[in-house]
């Protein structure tokens, strides 16, 4: 079965681009123009991954991702950002809006259908597994979250990162370790990604005063314990 990709883009040269090389591929590209008629779409029939440009008329692609995060039946929905801003400050906001992936224009259409693969494998991962460390639990067969009976609602690549984390308490990984195990090794992205959602998932756990579950080893990367040692 075909994978349904929303891409919200106002150019339509870019839009046909990717029809085209969408041709004989595992996906269905359903084309709209704005914000607009995305969220149409999304209230219809709720698409497995999301490329969106930054620069849309009406409302911009970051302030929307960030109303998709903020949404619980949109939050676990893959984001790939499309835009021209190419300079390191646009992708950690990027990153720190909720984007899974960033691919500058003007891009591949293979590599963009490479990229494409890599964050569905990674938000589709599942276990039939149930990891808990002290109140907090992750059902790896629901995809949820919950500490003490409460759900914590999470993104995608955090939810990955959390999964990754308690599955291997008390070990100390690097960024690079990070970006390999979570992000995976095909995906060729900044080390200082890493921090960005390390603090988007510290923020989520704060909610429940349990932040300090994720802790920064100075000079080695971070770990993850119920332990009440929150730095070194």
């Amino acid at each position: 079965m075909k994978k349904d990709i929303l891409i919200v883009e106002d150019e339509k040269a870019i839009r046909d681009m990717i029809k085209f090389s969408f041709f004989n591929s595992d996906f269905n590209l359903i084309e709209t123009e704005n914000v607009k008629q995305a969220q149409n779409v999304i209230a219809h029939k709720k698409p497995d991954l999301i490329l969106l440009d930054w620069m849309l008329p009406g409302k911009d692609g970051v302030e929307y991702a960030k109303e998709l995060r903020a949404d619980k039946k949109s939050a676990d929905i893959p984001i790939i950002m499309l835009t021209a801003k190419s300079e390191e400050q646009d992708k950690i906001h990027g990153f720190s809006a909720g984007m899974d992936d960033y691919v500058v224009k003007p891009f591949s259409p293979r590599e963009l259908i490479a990229r494409i693969h890599a964050v569905l494998r990674r938000s589709g991962y599942k276990n039939k597994k149930i990891i808990k460390v002290a109140d907090l639990e992750i059902n790896a067969e629901s995809h949820r979250v919950t500490y003490a009976g409460k759900k914590v609602i999470v993104g995608p690549l955090e939810y990955k990162l959390l999964y990754f984390f308690m599955s291997h308490t008390e070990r100390v990984f690097s960024r690079d370790q990070l970006l390999d195990h979570v992000w995976g090794s095909d995906v060729f992205i900044d080390e200082r990604t890493v921090d960005v959602h390390i603090r988007r998932l510290r923020k989520i756990l704060s909610e429940f005063q349990i932040d300090d579950f994720i802790q920064t080893v100075r000079g080695s990367g971070y770990r993850f314990s119920s332990g009440n040692d929150s730095s070194e």
